[in-house]
């Protein structure tokens, strides 16, 4: 299954942006991205490679659609891909308050 993970963009170096995820931020290459993305957008995220950015009208909906995934599909599939995916970004991130 390609599972794509939605996160908004809040900086931009090169072909790299940082990405919030639900608090978690990560690098995800730009390179392969469906259209030019800029800080704020929201884009879906696979594997590290923004595939789409997510088009302003539907960021509220899809973003909705997650969380109600992960709050009600605790065994499902799909859910767990999502929160493998959160977590090792979470252990990827620099722990607070070193530089």
């Amino acid at each position: 299954m390609c599972l794509g993970v939605p996160g908004k963009i809040v900086d931009i170096d090169g072909d790299i942006a940082t990405v919030d995820f639900w608090g978690v931020r990560r690098q995800v290459r730009l390179d392969i991205i469906d259209e030019p993305a800029a800080v704020g957008d929201y884009i879906l995220n696979h594997v590290g490679f923004a595939i789409r950015r997510i088009p302003e009208e539907s960021v509220a909906e899809t973003l909705s659609l997650y969380e109600q995934l992960m709050a009600e599909a605790a065994d499902d599939a799909m859910t767990s891909d999502i929160r493998g995916e959160i977590a090792a970004a979470s252990a990827m991130a620099p722990e607070k308050g070193r530089a």
